[in-house]
């Protein structure tokens, strides 16, 4: 049992890198995707390949995967940054698909349909979590950096962006190859943990989960983003009971509905927890407290 829900939490910190690159994008640069389950299958095949084909070390795959999904993200951001609309929501969800559909086409090299197997072991909990804490860091740092503040001010309003300096374009493109190399990177996490990959692990369906986790976390914050994570992610698991078994996808759903509508900013709309918050608002509710009991035995006197 205990070994069953490590491996729960490993899967939820892998998960939770893709969706933290998913939030620097869609969050914090307001370029909705729907197709960063693509950029995660790129980078895990491309993990994958670059060890039993190249006899990479491992972790040096990883970086080949890394590679491989940000170049993919060049070439779309080339071609669609620069143009108004929905044409960049359209160009993702055509990579995603495309990517799928390569996979599946090309059995002498990714194994196709049948999947690929016999990829080495090498990913645990430990190293999903160590990763998972360094990016958060790292996150955190770029977000309150010139360029971090640049992707924001981008979401807020682009032609007010310019019009201070900021170079939009190229803001945009970094959020999206800051975004693909974290998918990259936890697609080969999930290589190196799974052992083996099939096209279906990068469906449509998980580039939704992706993003309907970083809405509901609150777009524009990464702690609220980490929460949600940490709740919806491993949710159909919490649901694998005796009477839920048949049902757990639907109570899913319902609990995802229940957060849209009473809270459709999010968990935390653009705020972040932080301890010193925490401490400051406890500090307040027990002076609220005191003050209360003060009044109280006043009256009583």
């Amino acid at each position: 049992m205990l070994s069953y829900w490590t491996g729960v939490a490993t899967l939820t910190g892998i998960y939770l890198i893709a969706t933290l690159g998913v939030s620097i994008l869609v969050g914090f640069t307001g370029l909705f995707s729907l197709g960063h389950a693509g950029f995660m299958a790129i980078g895990a095949y491309g993990t994958a390949l670059a060890v039993k084909m190249l006899h990479l070390p491992f972790y040096a795959a990883i970086l080949v995967g890394i590679l491989a999904s940000m170049l993919a993200g060049a070439l779309i951001g080339k071609a669609t940054l620069r143009l108004k609309g929905d044409y960049f929501v359209i160009a993702t969800l055509a990579i995603g698909e495309c990517t799928k559909l390569l996979i599946e086409n090309i059995p002498s090299i990714t194994g196709g349909a049948r999947g690929l197997a016999d990829i080495p072991r090498k990913t645990n909990f430990f190293v999903v979590w160590t990763i998972l804490v360094i990016v958060v860091v790292l996150l955190h740092r770029f977000l309150n950096a010139k360029h971090g503040r640049g992707c924001v001010a981008v979401r807020e309003e682009e032609l007010a962006a310019k019009s201070i300096g900021i170079d939009t374009t190229r803001t945009k493109m970094l959020s999206l190859l800051i975004s693909c190399a974290l998918c990259g990177m936890a697609g080969g996490l999930l290589a190196g943990y799974m052992g083996y990959l099939y096209p279906i692990m990068f469906t449509m369906a998980k580039s939704n989960e992706l993003t309907m986790t970083v809405i509901l976390g609150g777009a524009g914050s990464l702690t609220g983003t980490i929460l949600a994570g940490l709740v919806l992610i491993p949710l159909p698991e919490y649901l694998r009971i005796e009477s839920a078994e048949e049902w757990r996808m639907v109570l899913y759903g319902v609990l995802v509905v229940i957060v849209v509508v009473f809270k459709p900013s999010g968990l935390m709309g653009n705020k972040e927890f932080t301890v010193s918050g925490l401490l400051r608002r406890l500090k307040k509710w027990f002076s609220k407290e005191k003050r209360n009991g003060e009044k109280g035995a006043g009256e009583r006197g």
